[in-house]
């Protein structure tokens, strides 16, 4: 029997045998019970991982677009939310964006890695989702308290050109302590990044298929 929810309604579920996401404010359940048990302060969660894509021309990307297409696959584990296709004029809905990230235990969230830094939407989303009241501050709850959060990156240049020795003079890792702080900041289980190198030498068939091995296993490890 199938049973459809709001994600917003508070209950416990007798006897799940198959729970899938359907649109942002709703999912369909699947229980041999028949039945639903509404039971006070019980908050229901999605048991998939959110990947959040930011990618300003996803269509036209090589690596991004193929992890996409190979999550795609597994709509029974993974949930993808593609930024600039919600909001293709920059407008966040910071309410909705709450509300999506909070049925979520493990978020990942996946963009290219140019300027040394995020694509600006994602910037964008740190600054307008975050906010003091919800996600962090004595009143707020904490709502990412305890989540995992990751980044899976791809990067254009070689591994060896993120070195104290190479040509950028810092690692990766050190790039990113923004990030570290700001999901460490609201409490946050930030996790060390997926990251590959050398799209933007390296951009063959096999190079790029090469990539998605390593990033489902590291995410079937978050």
């Amino acid at each position: 029997m199938f049973f459809l929810a709001k994600l917003t309604d508070v209950f416990s579920i007798v006897d799940i045998t198959y729970i899938f996401y359907s649109t942002s404010q709703w999912v369909a359940i699947e229980s041999n019970s028949g039945y639903l048990t509404y039971v006070c302060n019980i908050k229901f969660k999605i048991m998939k991982t959110l990947i959040i894509v930011i990618h300003p021309d996803l269509p036209g990307a090589v690596v991004n677009k193929r992890w996409v297409e190979e999550l795609k696959k597994f709509p029974d584990r993974y949930v993808i939310h593609q930024l600039h296709e919600c909001y293709p004029d920059g407008k966040i809905d910071v309410h909705c964006e709450q509300q999506l990230v909070e049925q979520y235990d493990q978020i990942v969230f996946q963009f290219p890695y140019y300027w040394f830094n995020c694509p600006w939407l994602f910037k964008k989303w740190l600054d307008e989702v975050l906010t003091h009241g919800w996600a962090y501050g004595s009143k707020s709850g904490y709502k990412l308290a305890g989540k995992t959060i990751a980044l899976a990156i791809s990067v254009g240049v070689d591994e060896a050109d993120y070195l104290p020795s190479g040509t950028y003079n810092y690692t990766l890792a050190e790039l990113l302590r923004p990030f570290e702080l700001s999901f460490g900041y609201v409490k946050a289980d930030y996790q060390p990044p997926f990251t590959y190198y050398g799209i933007e030498y390296h951009s063959t068939a096999e190079w790029i298929e090469k990539s998605v091995q390593p990033y489902m296993d590291f995410l079937n490890a978050l």
